[in-house]
């Protein structure tokens, strides 16, 4: 009875309803993404939508239903993030370099203006004149004139037919009404935006609601040449190819503090190697993490395949030790290595109290090594433990009763016969523990922040640092972070352990079995 409902007319109006739903999703989604100007997104989207209805509406390839929606996640969350990143580490993608072009020549215009000598300021009420155009209505203190000016003109107002308001500011007049608290509120977000006319070289500049102060544009951009001139010194800054506007005269002058996204190709790549504040900090972290990943896994494994070994035989309370065990791999690790954190404190921490000491545990790079690698034995073994239990299980008991009986010592048994089987069996997963530690961010960043590091001497990667933590670091570094110079550095970790994941799976001759 069950079968039947998902077959026939009933299971074919299911089927289209369903992709009559998804088609119209994902199609709402595109056009929001192209709406947003993400034509990337909404391209993907588009080939979705004809992907699924291609697959599920026709029978020319049965295997894709099954295969299709990982497909499609394996492009949106694996592959698209990859290529994005990669295209991200070639440009010059860095504070002060986030905009487009145009959004940053938009800010530069924007910001690029000056205020008059006397720092003049006017109480003024937002409104508007009789052919409906937003205007303001102030009164020149200095020369004692109401005026009502508009985006491009100012008109000189009778004093006898303006209002003031208890605040002793023009508020109404014949030719001028003021806006409403409702219409105040809709025009809250471009406030920054309006100007308005006051002569030939200054215009009046909303400061909120009731204030205007008198500017004057500080820079010109010539359109045509691509170019921003001074107008009171004289200077031009032409574009540098490097998302900057630089000072024809002198290429280290920026207008400004506002670039844009330029590309610069592999520079990145190169600077992890040609300059020396980056590649010496580099290759300090690489070597740490290739230390700390093979260290966390060659400890973990032995502590896990030592106990399993001494619980793989038949003793009393098995079962509780066994559960015991588990313990720290069943408690949330961010709970765990916050606990450990404060077990490590100098002043208070357990450890300290517990040896009699006094040692500063996370501001020596030695120390802090250690105890990252003691809290990563703690919370990896077992993992271990219950993967070499189960393999030792898989291990024919015949073959080590065969090696006993032709004179092999129990030595000889493990290091000749159980320990290789393990090894082919366990290989994945040690490959597998290699790649996680090599971007264990969550332990390095709650346990030691990546320190010791020494900030007042500029440093950015601290004693701890890998090179995920040392990448992030780079990202969001709150003085100037550098997402081309980590998006580079991602793409780096990415071929390293692609790389060397594949090795090991190729000299373990795990893939051979699959052939």
């Amino acid at each position: 009875m069950l079968v039947s409902v998902f077959r026939g007319k009933f299971a074919l109006v299911l089927k289209l309803i369903f992709l009559a739903a998804t088609s119209a999703i994902l199609g709402l989604l595109a056009q929001h993404a192209l709406a947003q100007g993400e034509f990337a997104i909404a391209i993907f989207l588009i080939f979705a939508i004809l992907s699924i209805n291609f697959v599920y509406l026709t029978s020319k390839s049965i295997p894709l239903k099954f295969f299709l929606p990982g497909l499609l996640f394996l492009l949106a969350f694996v592959v698209g993030p990859i290529l994005y990143t990669l295209a991200m580490s070639g440009f010059q993608y860095q504070t002060g370099n986030i905009l487009s072009k145009p959004e940053a020549i938009e800010q530069l215009i924007k910001t690029g203006v000056a205020q008059d000598p006397d720092q003049t300021i006017f109480d003024v009420t937002i409104g508007k004149n009789k052919a409906g155009e937003i205007s303001i209505l102030y009164l020149n203190t200095t020369t004692n004139v109401y005026a009502i000016s508009t985006e491009k003109t100012r008109t000189i107002e009778p004093a006898s037919g303006v209002k003031m308001n208890d605040f002793d500011v023009p508020s109404s007049s014949p030719n001028f009404t003021a806006l409403t608290t409702d219409e105040l509120g809709s025009l809250d977000a471009s406030i920054p935006k309006l100007k308005f006319f006051y002569d030939g070289e200054y215009y009046l500049g909303l400061e909120g609601f009731q204030a205007a102060s008198l500017y004057k544009q500080a820079i010109r951009y010539d359109e045509a040449k691509d170019q921003f001139v001074d107008l009171a010194t004289g200077d031009i800054y032409k574009d540098n190819g490097r998302g900057n506007f630089a000072n024809v005269n002198n290429k280290e002058q920026f207008l400004g503090s506002v670039g844009w996204r330029a590309p610069i190709w592999f520079e990145h790549y190169t600077k992890l190697f040609t300059e020396k504040r980056l590649r010496a900090p580099f290759i300090s972290v690489f070597l740490w993490t290739i230390s700390f990943a093979g260290l966390s896994v060659l400890t973990t494994f032995a502590l896990g395949l030592l106990l399993a070994l001494a619980l793989n035989k038949a003793i009393r309370g098995r079962r509780i030790y066994r559960s015991i065990l588990i313990l720290p791999y069943a408690m949330p690790s961010v709970m765990s290595i916050l606990i450990w954190g404060g077990m490590f404190d100098t002043e208070f921490g357990a450890i300290n109290n517990l040896l009699g000491t006094h040692i500063a545990w996370f501001q020596n790079a030695a120390f802090a090594r250690a105890a990252v690698i003691l809290v990563n034995l703690w919370l990896g073994f077992p993992y271990f433990y219950l993967v070499a239990s189960g393999a030792l299980q898989a291990i024919p008991s015949e073959l080590s009763e065969a090696a006993a009986i032709d004179g092999a010592s129990p030595r000889q048994i493990f290091n000749k016969i159980t320990l290789p089987l393990l090894l082919k069996i366990l290989s994945p997963l040690l490959i597998a523990s290699f790649a996680y530690n090599f971007n264990n961010f969550n332990l390095i960043y709650l346990l030691t922040g990546g320190g010791p590091i020494a900030q007042l001497d500029g440093d950015i990667a601290g004693g701890t640092d890998i090179l995920i933590s040392y990448t992030y670091k780079i990202a969001f570094n709150e003085g100037n972070s550098d997402l081309g110079l980590a998006s580079a550095i991602s793409v780096i970790i990415f071929l390293l352990v692609a790389s060397i994941s594949l090795y090991g799976l190729k000299k373990s001759k795990v893939l051979e079995d699959f052939a």
